[in-house]
């Protein structure tokens, strides 16, 4: 694992994460252990990896999809996620991945954007696309894993079936676009998140020093591949130094999570703190085996791990959670609690090495400990993001006067230590999923009832933030609870089953400032009980 990541100016993820491996003799070790929600777990070698990733890195070309070609995969966490992700890299074209639970706006607006030439996904999703894609003229080809003739898709298995499993993998310089994923804004649409595979050196790096994965860990990140945790520490991190990960197809199950934890030996184990505050609701009884387990260490990543967290962790397991910090644009983990770094409860803990953080005032100025500002990074550490596709000017906005703008706000200590504020839009982050207020809002508005809406996140003990609807409707009708099943319900099939309200609050009316717009901090006051602050700009009360 010390060896030389890059040889003979390769950079290509595809091939460092698989073929790279095989040729350091790891081609007979399992990279991946996959446990199915049912039936037999199936182990995959790196040598399985590299030839089925080589397949389908042949029949992305023989569909004629050539470097720089945009396709996505829409699945949920499986095998052929990962030999897709990995094809598609080998052959250079741009890989998104895209979450199950999203609508078909959600899909409409990350497809149409990109102009995705092909998508492989499974055939319950094949409705869903169908809705959709007479308004995706550039979305030549949908594949599905599972057949699908009928419904118009190409039948996966037959297509790697006659593709050869050898696939000669172009050279790839450092900034060739790589992996694109989109992230939610607080006002217009998402914006696709562009990396190169040049990323994979940060990646590499931050699974090393930071997770400290060594050669015969069995790591296991819970994370889904349709978030940045999941393609940076969930395939490229631990792949590219020959790690094996345990990967597990159900959702949420505290005894089945912890029965992998015990079955599977995981040494390392990456999550999430939702995930961590429902356990903590369970029975200790549960995880009484990993005291004495060989688990190693535990991270955490999406969302502020509360120091309650931290402690129940150390009573019920025997082990800190280290929590870490970064966004899909820097690709790879910035800040962090990391072994061998005193833990303070609640804090970010301190920048990774050669990634230079700060915190800065309106002036641009860095500000003295314990000042709360605005959380920058100085541009240029491996894995930055290269732009916003098809945004020139959001992705400039980001960057000034030498420094990249993280939009979070933080302080940091006098030893160094930050610690996270909140943001300074209005995206909310619930259960370490961001979501646009914008986009919920959007939805809400197609519905006849509705005359205006406002979306805010407001504190949750489990998820962090929940989303909560300000809803005005029209004249003639009126609140029930079968018109907030009815405005859950459209949101869910329309944005995404995560942006989907979990409060709805009727009123008469919406602030907004003198030029119309929807003032976000006062709805949150009020539902909250917060002070409102500064309302000399507020042009009517809700």
């Amino acid at each position: 694992m010390t060896e030389t990541l890059i040889e003979n100016g390769q950079y290509n993820i595809g091939h460092i994460c698989t073929g790279l491996q095989c040729a350091r003799g790891l081609a007979g070790r399992t990279a991946l252990r996959w446990l199915p929600s049912h039936g037999p777990k199936r182990d995959y070698t790196f040598g399985d990896l590299d030839l089925e990733s080589g397949r389908f890195a042949n029949v992305l070309a023989s569909l004629g999809l050539v470097s720089g070609d945009i396709f996505f995969t829409f699945l949920p966490k499986m095998p052929e996620q990962f030999i897709a992700v990995l094809g598609a890299l080998k052959a250079r074209v741009v890989c998104g991945t895209l979450f199950t639970n999203f609508g078909e706006e959600a899909l409409l607006d990350r497809l149409a954007d990109s102009g995705a030439k092909a998508i492989l996904t499974r055939r319950v999703f094949l409705p869903k696309l169908a809705r959709i894609r007479a308004r995706l003229p550039a979305l030549k080809y949908v594949l599905a894993v599972d057949g699908g003739a009928a419904e118009g898709a190409l039948d996966l298995a037959a297509l790697m079936a006659a593709a050869p499993a050898e696939f000669k993998v172009p050279v790839t310089p450092r900034n060739t676009p790589s992996l694109l994923h989109y992230t939610s804004g607080s006002t217009g649409r998402p914006k696709g998140v562009l990396h190169c595979h040049g990323s994979v050196e940060g990646q590499a790096a931050t699974a090393r020093e930071i997770l400290g994965l060594k050669p015969d860990d069995i790591y296991w990140c819970t994370a889904d591949q349709g978030w940045v945790t999941g393609t940076s520490y969930g395939i490229i991190g631990p792949w590219s130094l020959g790690v094996t990960q345990v990967h597990y197809g159900g959702g949420y199950s505290a005894p089945r999570w912890a029965e992998i934890l015990a079955a599977e030996k995981i040494t390392v184990w990456y999550s999430a703190p939702t995930a961590f505050r429902m356990l903590m609701r369970e029975d200790p009884v549960l995880f009484s085996d990993i005291k004495t387990s060989p688990l190693r260490h535990i991270f955490s990543v999406g969302e502020p791990l509360n120091p309650e967290v931290i402690a129940w962790a150390r009573r019920a397991m025997g082990r800190d959670i280290h929590d870490t910090w970064f966004q899909t644009e820097t690709g790879a983990i910035m800040i962090s609690n990391r072994p061998g770094l005193e833990i303070r409860p609640g804090s970010m803990g301190k920048p990774v090495p050669d990634v230079t953080a700060a915190v800065l005032g309106k002036d641009g100025r860095e500000l003295p400990p314990g000042t709360h500002g605005s959380l920058c990074l100085r541009p240029g550490w491996p894995g930055m993001f290269t732009a916003y596709l098809n945004n020139e000017a959001a992705y400039k906005d980001k960057f000034v006067n030498g420094w990249y703008h993280t939009s979070d706000t933080a302080r940091k200590d006098a030893d160094g230590y930050f610690w996270f504020d909140g943001r300074s839009d209005d995206v909310i982050n619930t259960a370490g999923h961001l979501i646009s207020p914008f986009e919920v809002e959007s939805a809400l508005l197609e519905l006849p009832e509705v005359a205006e809406s406002g979306v805010i996140g407001a504190p949750d003990e489990l998820l962090f933030e929940k989303v909560v609807a300000f809803v005005h409707l029209h004249q003639g009708f009126t609140p029930s609870p079968e018109l907030e099943l009815k405005l859950r319900l459209h949101v869910s099939n329309k944005a995404s089953t995560i942006a989907t309200p979990q409060a709805i609050v009727f009123c008469e009316g919406l602030p907004k400032n003198k030029s119309g717009k929807i003032m976000r901090r006062v709805l949150k006051a009020r539902y909250t009980g917060a002070a409102a602050g500064d309302l000399s700009t507020m042009e009517e009360e809700a």
